[in-house]
């Protein structure tokens, strides 16, 4: 048969790291078979027809080499239990045997199919749920890949073991134990002998398997780096053809796939060296205990029937030998990949902590929107070093307009992810409505915010689905309405597909204004008593900006808002706007007041943007 190509999934599931079997590992390992527990009862039934279909297999050799004896010998039997059996009963008794063989595995395997998918379903559902309750800090210091694996690989590698791996193992521990027990009943002779000849097979199956999985390792390495090349180039298609970079991408290609090619001929000619050598030993191996069996036969020493049970035996023991290292390497893998599952479960999920004083739960309705930085300082916790933000006092009155506005790096954004609480301060207070924002359930408190980000990222799915993400179950006349709101009813609608159209993957299929005020339709959907918007139209052309400040003036109405700027045109009609550098509030008030501050920060951004060369400091570059 052919050898299909490699899967991403194939290579993934191989580069997965392998862990020593120690007792803390397995201990691991088997903390997982509570996902099991709900269905025990099919595994345990499936346990049971996977030991009756590998004893009715061992049954096989010893039926087959009676049937050789009734052939032979009619009348005679090497088998008490059948008596005088002739060779018609002894074929019917094997074939019954075969029949209850088939029976038996099918039970078994659908049993650990149903057990081991069920089990698995509940495991990955368990995996996403917690980590999409895990904290941002958790994800500001991992990346999206590794996460992702954490659902896909390695669970993927765990299904392996537990409907392929236990089964197999189980199977071939019955093999391998129940073959060497009967070919030791059947010839103690012809046993030494053919052990005799193993030590040769496992030191070849050893030595060329260590050689095998290098080469395979460096073929699956330099097959990724050219899926690499090939992923890189095309979503950076436009940057490759603007360049005309085409043939420059080929040769780099080319090159990665030489190195391909030659880590597969290397693994292809060791595992042909592999293939001839194994077979000489193995036939040789068969050739010396048929030899010496057929002596024994000649001489009455053993029978026919017995000498095909004990070739037939060896075969087994053979074979459960031979998957014994790739079933070890699978288990050392599904060791690791439990490990790294666990430790997603243990991790601790995004919770309030414990409140700062004894209140009373929040409000049935919404908040008022009254929002206070008390002397907030606060530095990332895969920074802990650096501080981001120092002894920031703000306050927000319900439905004031905020403006955030300095340098980059400023902590601009950071006081936005404060206010959502992706992150708590290191010291002060965020007050919301006059209570400590920690005194709120999380989710609660979310629920009465909304954002409208600068890089609107959209889900692959309808235009409808993205809007009514702000209020799930929302009707299609409430979707309809908010779009209508965000002056993006006319576009959708003229859609073929309407409000049904597909945006593609990150809503590539529309513009950047078009998103936005998807965006804004969210926004206004959930209707927020606190908004942030976050650079919300610094990347559009005029006509885009004109209707998408439109948009946010209606859903900026009864709502406090914080508003995070570049361009300061945006903000000029703000109540108050915060100038921040380094990390501290060094200017507040609205833009006339700032404006005419003549050392003032804000005056020389105001300056710098608006081309007013007589109001640079000295030395200051445009």
């Amino acid at each position: 048969m052919a050898r299909r190509n490699p899967t991403e999934e194939d290579i993934a599931l191989e580069r997965l790291p392998k862990a020593p079997l120690t007792r803390e590992s397995l201990r691991q390992t088997f903390a997982l078979a509570r996902y099991v527990r709900p269905y025990r009862a099919r595994f345990l039934s499936g346990l049971a027809t996977l030991f009756v279909s590998a004893a009715l297999g061992l049954a096989f050799p010893l039926l087959a080499g009676a049937l050789i004896d009734a052939a032979l010998h009619p009348g005679e039997s090497t088998l008490p239990f059948l008596g005088a059996a002739g060779l018609n009963q002894v074929a019917l008794l094997l074939a019954a045997s075969v029949t209850l063989q088939a029976l038996a595995s099918f039970n078994s395997a659908l049993a650990f199919n149903r057990v081991g998918q069920s089990a698995l379903a509940d495991l990955r559902r368990d995996c996403y749920g917690r980590l999409i309750s895990l904290p941002m800090a958790f994800f500001a210091q991992r990346r999206v890949g590794e996460l992702t694996s954490r659902v896909s690989t390695d669970v993927a590698q765990i299904e392996g073991a537990l409907i392929d791996a236990l089964p197999q193992m189980c199977r071939q521990s019955v093999f391998l134990l129940g073959g060497i027990t009967m070919i030791a009943l059947t010839s103690g002779r012809l046993t030494a002998v053919m052990l005799g000849t193993l030590p040769l097979l496992i030191a070849a199956a050893v030595f060329f398997g260590r050689r095998l999985r290098r080469f395979s390792r460096e073929t699956q390495d330099q097959l990724a780096a050219t899926n690499t090349i090939v992923e890189e180039t095309l979503q950076a298609i436009a940057s490759v053809k603007a360049f005309a970079n085409e043939a420059f991408e080929l040769g780099r290609y080319e090159r990665a796939n030489a190195r391909v090619l030659a880590a597969a001929l290397s693994a292809a000619r060791w595992r042909a060296v592999f293939v001839a050598f194994f077979i000489i030993a193995l036939f040789g191996g068969i050739v010396i205990v048929l030899w010496f069996g057929a002596g024994l036969l000649q001489s009455g020493g053993i029978s026919a029937g017995q000498l095909t049970r004990f070739v037939l035996y060896t075969t087994f023991v053979a074979g459960a030998m031979g998957q014994a290292a790739e079933l070890f390497s699978q288990i050392q893998k599904t060791v690791g990949a439990t490990q790294r599952v666990r430790e997603l479960l243990r991790e601790p999920p995004e919770t309030s902590p414990a409140p700062a004083t004894p209140t009373a739960p929040p409000p049935a309705g919404r908040l008022r929107g009254e929002v206070a930085f008390e002397g907030v300082s606060f530095q990332y916790p895969s920074r802990p070093d650096v501080g981001v933000l120092h002894e920031v006092s703000l306050a927000a009155r319900a439905g004031e307009r905020i403006a955030l506005v300095g340098p980059s790096g400023a902590g601009k954004s950071t006081l936005t992810a404060l206010l959502l609480r992706f992150y708590a301060p290191a010291s002060g207070r965020l007050l919301i409505d006059g209570r400590d924002a920690r005194d709120y359930p999380l989710l609660w408190l979310r629920g009465q915010m909304a954002i409208v980000p600068q890089d609107v990222l959209l889900f692959g799915g309808t235009i409808a689905e993205n809007i009514v993400y702000g209020r799930p179950g929302a009707d299609d006349a409430a979707v309809r309405e908010a779009a209508r709101l965000a002056n993006a009813d006319e576009f959708i609608s003229a859609f073929p597909e309407g409000y049904a159209t597909l945006v593609g993957d990150r809503g590539i299929q529309l513009s950047g204004g078009q998103r936005q005020r998807i965006a804004i339709a969210r926004a206004i959907l959930k209707n927020p008593a606190i908004l942030i918007l976050d650079e919300a139209t610094s990347s559009l052309d005029s006509e885009s900006e004109r209707l998408v400040q439109i948009a946010l003036e209606r859903l900026m109405q009864g709502r406090t808002t914080f508003i995070v700027a570049h361009r300061l045109s945006t903000i000029r009609t703000a109540d108050r706007i915060a100038v921040l550098e380094s990390g501290r509030v060094v200017e507040l008030g609205n833009h006339v007041e700032l404006s005419a501050k003549p050392d003032g920060l804000y005056r020389r951004l105001s300056a710098l943007q608006f081309g007013q060369p007589d109001q640079l400091p000295t030395g200051a570059v445009i």
